[in-house]
């Protein structure tokens, strides 16, 4: 095998081809499923292809029963962008109630990143930083003008 194709190999770009030497046994035996996430000396890796289809919803609920329905994207290890401008207030406090119970059921989390919109994500998806300081300043700067 060449460097290039080692290096490509090494980045995830290309499939490592194997050599396998098998023998012949009186019975067929089954091999145990690949886990893709243990590499040889049984540490855990994580491959980076292991999220090609990673997804973020936009929902903006008229009512507290779409509310599962925003549940079920993050039971499918989707990331949710929740809207709550079109639902009273008392009704979008039921949802965030909903929405945090079922984030913490999944080991999840949820941020705030607007007026009335939050950030909604599966355990597979980490949240860094803080956009209510972005918040603050920008009312600072309105209020100098």
């Amino acid at each position: 095998m060449g460097v290039m194709n080692r290096f490509m190999n090494f980045i995830g770009l290309q499939d490592e081809e194997e050599v396998v030497e098998r023998e012949v046994l009186d019975e067929p035996v089954e091999s145990p499923p690949l886990d893709h996430r243990k590499n040889i000396k049984g540490n855990n890796v994580v491959s980076i292809h292991s999220q090609k289809n990673v997804k973020v919803v936009l929902v903006e609920p008229r009512s507290y029963d779409e509310a599962q329905e925003i549940a079920d994207h993050l039971r499918s290890f989707r990331s949710v962008v929740v809207n709550l401008q079109r639902v009273r207030n008392d009704q979008a406090l039921r949802i965030i109630d909903f929405l945090s119970g079922t984030v913490y059921a999944l080991s999840g989390g949820i941020s705030k990143v607007g007026g009335n919109i939050f950030l909604c994500t599966p355990d597979t998806v980490e949240i860094q930083g803080s956009i209510s300081e972005i918040l603050l300043d920008e009312q600072d700067y309105n209020r100098m003008r």
